[in-house]
C-alpha cells in the first residue's frame, strides 16, 4: 500500500504494539491492515517490518476502520490471527 498512515496504536501486554494503517488515497476502493510488532527492544525491530495479520477493503474509509479496529482492539482476536499467520494465511475482509 502506497501512502499509507497509522490510523490507530496501542502497547500490547508484555510489550510491543499493534496498529491499523490506512491508505490515504482518494479513490473508490479504501485499503487497510494491522501490523503487530512483538519485539518489545526497539534495537531488534531494526531491518524488520512487522508481520501483517488482517487486511481488509471497502468502499468507505469508515467501513474498513471499523473492520479492522476489531481484531486491533481484541488481544484475542490478535493471537488467532497470528497462530493463522504462522500457519500460513492471512485474515482478509
Amino acid at each position: 500500500m502506497s501512502d499509507t498512515k497509522i490510523l490507530y496504536q496501542r502497547s500490547l501486554p508484555g510489550g510491543g504494539y499493534v496498529h491499523v494503517e490506512g491508505n490515504d488515497e482518494e479513490t473508490s476502493v479504501h485499503r487497510g491492515r494491522i501490523a503487530v510488532e512483538r519485539r518489545i527492544d526497539p534495537v531488534r525491530r531494526d531491518g524488520h517490518e512487522p508481520p501483517i495479520i488482517a487486511v481488509a477493503e471497502g468502499a468507505s474509509a469508515q467501513s474498513v476502520i471499523r473492520q479492522l479496529l476489531e481484531i486491533a482492539t481484541d488481544n484475542v482476536a490478535i493471537a488467532r490471527a497470528l497462530l493463522r499467520r504462522q500457519a500460513g494465511g492471512r485474515a482478509r475482509f
